[in-house]
């Protein structure tokens, strides 16, 4: 069953519906023919820029600056159709594109700002990425030491930034730096640097156990002086934007990683109805079938917990709970459902051959990405006072 036929979908209109069947038709054609080559080569920026003439990187970006002007359940249809090509790094360096730069950028950015880098984005001709991992600063936000000191009226940053999916193709990094070591969380600001800018210097890209087609970098910025136009919104404000910026990419994530994980359940589906065991089909087993009964029960609940955090989100209320249980379970069930899924094929699935091998390899990254699954449950106990 695809996940445009599910019946927990009553969030979405004919429009969405018909945005859905365009953008998987799209995928179809262009996106996962070459999945399993992108894998060695990492995909290649014209897939970006042919996303950005079908209109489908600014789906709810404002159409003043090239977007549709569609709401955020645009950004949900496109992260569960991109999940269909079986392309993990494909997915991951979309959403950071697309959900984790455009937003803050729109939210918090000067006019000035939002004319120079939201039409380049939408249009695909810039690709963005986002810098907040150090190299001893991960969940923990507060602990960045990559350092902006004013300079006239210039500002000069050194530091490292590590993990940067997009760091090596990206145009623009959004970073958020320290500018005032002694004001607690408000001395952290927002930077957007061009990645040309002078002291920028790229390692070579990191090797990782999945999201072989995304690239991801190690960032060195070594005196980049950048001008006061560079600062997002105000200074000082780094921190809180960032927090807010997190919310927005724990919400897409989990739809991202569930779509993901319902494309291992189809075609492990297709598999076990097609392969045959002791004079069977494999999925005629018990044992087989109750995996499928269990993962599709809790692939549905998820769903379910993430289409009605994705309403509260779309209406403006921005449910620090909901969105940390959706983004935590969304992973856990998503690694569940790739575990079995590589069991029932059992040797086939440890073998690149079968799509299930990747896809086990890039969602493992949801447990860590956004925030990791002990993070979660810490803000998640927060929120009830402990």
């Amino acid at each position: 069953m695809s996940t445009l036929e599910h019946p927990s979908t009553s969030i979405f209109s004919d429009v969405h519906d018909q945005l859905r069947e365009s953008i998987r038709s799209f995928v179809d054609r262009e996106i996962a023919p070459h999945a399993a080559a992108w894998e060695q080569t990492t995909y290649p920026d014209a897939i970006v820029r042919r996303m950005g003439e079908l209109g489908f990187l600014g789906l709810s970006m404002p159409e003043e600056y090239g977007g549709q002007g569609g709401d955020y359940f645009t950004n949900i249809v496109l992260a569960e159709e991109i999940a269909r090509g079986g392309s993990g790094g494909l997915l991951m360096g979309l959403s950071v594109h697309t959900d984790m730069v455009m937003p803050p950028l729109l939210e918090f950015g000067t006019k000035e700002q939002k004319r120079r880098w939201l039409p380049a984005g939408i249009a695909g001709e810039t690709i963005f990425a986002l810098g907040i991992t150090e190299p001893d600063a991960g969940s923990d936000v507060a602990a960045i030491t990559t350092r902006a000191v004013r300079d006239g009226d210039d500002w000069v940053i050194n530091g490292a930034k590590t993990y940067i999916t997009n760091g090596h193709r990206a145009g623009m990094m959004l970073t958020v730096v320290k500018t005032d070591p002694d004001a607690g969380y408000d001395g952290f600001t927002t930077f957007l640097i061009p990645m040309d800018t002078p002291g920028i210097v790229l390692e070579k890209p990191l090797q990782k156990m999945g999201m072989h087609a995304s690239d991801t970098a190690l960032i060195a910025l070594q005196d980049v002086r950048v001008g006061p136009e560079a600062v997002l919104g105000e200074v000082g404000r780094g921190f809180h934007q960032i927090m807010w910026e997190l919310q927005a990419e724990r919400a897409i994530a989990s739809a991202g990683c569930l779509a993901y994980a319902q494309r291992a359940f189809d075609l492990t589906l297709q598999y076990a109805l097609e392969r045959r065991t002791f004079g069977k089909p494999l999925g005629s087993h018990q044992a087989i079938r109750h995996k499928f009964a269990r993962m599709a029960m809790e692939l549905e609940a998820t769903r379910r917990l993430i289409y009605a955090t994705a309403a509260d989100y779309a209406a403006g209320r921005y449910n620090v709970r909901e969105i940390s249980m959706s983004k935590l379970k969304a992973a856990q069930v998503a690694w569940m459902v790739a575990d079995e899924c590589v069991q029932i094929h059992g040797g086939a699935g440890y073998v690149s051959e079968y799509p299930v091998e990747r896809i086990m390899r890039d969602l493992r990254l949801y447990r860590i990405g956004a925030g990791a699954d002990e993070i979660m449950l810490d803000v998640i106990a927060k929120t009830y006072g402990l």
